[in-house]
């Protein structure tokens, strides 16, 4: 599923990104940590899993990190 991010504290890592239907769904510190990325901005697109309670569980950037081949 992709989303586009909403939010995004720098000092501690978590954020909010809206899905495509509209719905905001947030992600802590350690998905953005497990992610490997350094950065995100607003806006930008990402890839995510939501979890049971509607919270984001993955998150990362298609082509970014060691198993994300470019396509």
């Amino acid at each position: 599923m992709q989303a586009s991010i909403h939010t995004f504290d720098e000092a501690d890592g978590s954020g909010t990104a809206l899905l495509d239907d509209g719905r905001e769904v947030s992600f802590p510190a350690e998905v953005f940590a497990r992610s490997s990325l350094r950065h995100l901005r607003l806006g930008q697109r990402v890839s995510i899993v939501l979890g049971a309670s509607g919270a984001v569980t993955r998150l990362w950037i298609v082509g970014i990190g060691a198993d994300q081949p470019i396509r």
